[in-house]
């Protein structure tokens, strides 16, 4: 069973919702509206919202919806900046994760219009770490959207010569010391956010293994048309539809240069169960691979599944 189910934004504004019983003041009525709410954006967790606009769609007073957010933010789960009208969610992208990198792409104009302050910028290296560590297609997308993460100052000292004399004669073995700290805490910080990574990409991997064929291929960014024709498809060829079979197939359709909604629609259209770059799949020709290509192909994927070197199926 999926641990998710969809709630749309319109609910707030439906006809029949509002006519209702209002919703009580309270730390939890706050925090569905916080998730589902009208305010709500494209970028996980962060919202331009101010206390007054909340407060009145939920017809709350504004002193019971300060109470109810001072539970949320107590208990870490909100941030906001009413000055600037931001709210930001930080574990709202751990719970919405970008179905494929040009979603990430399409944040850039949304996050322009977000009003500038200190939870932005943290809000921003947070989702950051959480892309970074669902493969590097996720990686290369973010940077290019919003630029690399600041480089931390320089322990170095400068080569400019100083000015005035040494007042202790063992600063120069201090710096160093301070050096040598500074690299082993760099070492150590690089080694957490790469476990961290990896962690990610393990539960991101475990997450698409348990939903069904529609809701992975949605996950991977597929067109839910061309999805539904190849899973139809691949029932009529008495063909399962298993994680290890799509992970082949992203990684072949990469090698090809397309995207895996393209692969699946040539599959469709030849009649093909499955997809690999080195078949004639440009050519108008319906012809089927041949036996021992679709062997080759199949054993490739058994193989993959237990040498898998801890990527995601996005990365392939």
């Amino acid at each position: 069973m999926s641990r998710y189910r969809k709630v749309e934004v319109k609910t707030w504004s439906d006809t029949k919702f509002r006519k209702l019983s209002p919703m009580p003041q309270s730390g939890q009525g706050l925090w569905f509206f916080l998730l589902t709410g009208p305010h709500t954006g494209p970028i996980p967790g962060l919202s331009r919202a101010g206390r007054a606009a909340m407060a009145e769609e939920l017809s709350w007073d504004l002193e019971g919806f300060d109470e109810a957010f001072a539970e949320v933010t107590s208990l870490g789960m909100a941030k906001a900046d009413f000055d600037a009208r931001l709210i930001w969610l930080p574990k709202a992208i751990h719970h919405n994760k970008p179905a494929s990198p040009n979603v990430v792409r399409s944040w850039a104009t949304e996050f322009s219009l977000l009003p500038d302050c200190a939870i932005k910028v943290e809000a921003l290296e947070s989702i950051r770490a959480c892309v970074y560590g669902l493969g590097i297609g996720y990686q290369q997308a973010f940077d290019e959207t919003f630029g690399k993460a600041c480089e931390k100052p320089s322990s170095k000292p400068s080569s400019k010569p100083s000015s005035k004399p040494s007042s202790k004669p063992n600063q120069d073995q201090d710096q160093d010391q301070d050096q040598d700290q500074d690299q082993d805490q760099d070492q150590d910080q690089d080694q957490d956010q790469h476990q961290d990574q990896h962690q990610d990409q393990d539960q991101h991997q475990e997450e698409l293994k348990t939903l069904p064929p529609a809701s992975m291929l949605a996950t991977l960014g597929v067109d839910p048309i061309v999805a539904n024709d190849w899973i139809l498809l691949r029932e009529t060829k008495k063909a399962a539809i298993s994680y290890t079979a799509l992970a082949g197939m992203q990684r072949e359709a990469a090698k090809a240069g397309i995207s895996l909604t393209e692969a699946m629609r040539i599959c469709c259209e030849k009649g093909w169960t499955s997809f690999c770059s080195t078949w004639n799949w440009e050519s108008g020709s319906g012809a089927s691979p041949t036996k021992a290509d679709q062997l080759a192909l199949h054993n490739k994927q058994v193989e993959d599944e237990f040498l898998r070197d801890g990527k995601t199926i996005v990365d392939a």
